[in-house]
């Protein structure tokens, strides 16, 4: 996050353009994101065929005020796709983590810093073009421009109502746009922030081809969609252990409530309306916020990219472990966890516990696609007396912890349950467990 943010410090950052105001960040500095993607990785994915028109490609123009997507259908053939772009066509491959491990790791980290999904897109456009029509985003969006240049227009919000919206706009036209409040041309390695709601629009220069990834995150992650999660729950408690909640409305409601009865005096439209809000006054009583809290986790470590490991880690978890065939069999096949292995969680970040009416419930992220949401969300039911253990591995970490120190009545608990979370990954031990 500093890194992305250099030399701007992200404390300045968070206070005075998070949510608020575009920041510009030039540096001068054309390899600032060297190795993080480029063309020719573009160009590799393409030619080992995972890119889809579509799922994980869109071919686009704007010209004249009109925005078209032209993708075919199946595979991104490189001789078809490079031919759109010589046609004046951009390219936006939508999921640059599935195909590229730097962005991926990048994107993982960044996930960990915004508490919430960290997403991108990439965005090749050839000399002299513009891709797609004006709008605004759900997101907060960070332009990363890795190669040649880029003309920007960034405009504010039109009305209290853009600000910070739920919903991306359609695409919009120039005279719906009034003044940029700022115009600029990015260079490589040059960063461009703005939060959700700011309009903008980008177009090649006719001297220059445009790399860019843009990073985003903060998708339908506000205090309103929080609520969205948090009220219905509340108000089913309420029902539950709370007669005033189930007494009947008076029956005479209907001919004096209503915007027909809205500009009436009436004492019942008092009394009426005095009762709503001493009920809604209830239902914060109610409220399990921090089982809200853990709906919106589970949420979001389904949205999570799965973890980089480094080779270290990989020798020390299952996904180094030396399990295969030879000579006419398996070996290395047995996980031989004791009392004595010291094991810690692979991240903190990558677990999360909830108690759910199904029972106790262990969501990890460690299974997780590279793409958006390939997988269902992986978890595990536990009993729940391990629930002290897994949070006494979250209070650990990241120090190593034996076994035998995992609060379980029984010495075969313990191991079973290091055991079990080895197996999908969770667990990594200090030294690996089987030597090659």
């Amino acid at each position: 996050f500093r890194w992305l943010l250099a030399p701007v410090a992200p404390a300045e950052f968070l206070g005075r353009h998070w949510e608020r105001a575009p920041l510009l960040v030039r540096r001068g500095d054309p390899g600032y994101y060297a190795g993080l993607f480029s063309t020719a990785d573009f160009d590799a994915a393409l030619r080992r065929g995972e890119v889809h028109f579509g799922t994980h490609l869109d071919v686009t123009s704007y010209a004249e005020g009109v925005r078209e997507t032209h993708n075919p259908s199946g595979r991104a053939l490189p001789a078809v796709v490079w031919d759109f772009y010589q046609n004046g066509c951009s390219l936006r491959l939508l999921c640059p983590q599935a195909f590229s491990p730097t962005v991926w790791h990048f994107l993982s980290i960044l996930q960990e810093q915004f508490g919430s999904m960290a997403g991108a897109n990439t965005y090749l456009t050839p000399p002299g073009t513009q891709g797609f029509a004006p709008h605004y985003d759900d997101i907060e969006a960070f332009v990363l421009q890795l190669e040649g240049k880029k003309h920007w227009r960034v405009y504010s919000p039109r009305t209290d109502a853009e600000v910070l919206p739920q919903f991306s706009s359609g695409n919009l036209t120039q005279a719906e746009l009034g003044e940029p409040m700022l115009e600029t041309v990015l260079e490589a390695g040059d960063l461009l922030y703005f939060p959700r709601g700011f309009i903008h629009q980008g177009d090649c220069l006719p001297d220059a081809h445009s790399l860019h990834i843009t990073v985003s995150s903060y998708q339908r992650n506000s205090w309103g969609d929080f609520l969205e999660k948090l009220l219905p729950a509340a108000l089913q408690m309420a029902l539950e252990e709370d007669v005033e909640f189930r007494r009947g409305l008076p029956m005479d409601y209907l001919q004096y409530m209503g915007v027909a009865n809205s500009d009436t005096v009436d004492a019942r439209r008092t009394a009426f309306v005095e009762k709503v809000q001493s009920l809604i006054k209830k239902l914060v009583d109610y409220a399990p916020i921090d089982a809200a809290v853990d709906q919106r986790a589970k949420s979001f470590l389904h949205d999570c990219l799965p973890p980089v490991l480094t080779q270290s880690e990989k020798a020390q978890s299952v996904y180094g472990f030396p399990a295969r065939w030879q000579d006419g069999g398996p070996c290395n096949v047995d996980i031989l966890v004791t009392k004595d292995t010291e094991v810690r969680l692979l991240r903190h970040g990558i677990v999360r516990l909830c108690n759910e009416e199904a029972g106790v419930m262990l969501y990890y992220t460690t299974e997780n696609s590279r793409v958006y949401h390939k997988e269902e969300p992986k978890f595990l039911e536990l009993d729940p007396e391990y629930t002290d253990s897994i949070e006494f591995l979250l209070s650990s970490y990241p120090n190593h912890v034996s076994v035998d120190n995992l609060p379980c009545e029984t010495l075969e608990e313990k191991i079973s349950l290091a055991t079990l979370l080895f197996e999908k990954g969770i667990l990594t031990t200090k030294k690996p467990l089987a030597q090659v």
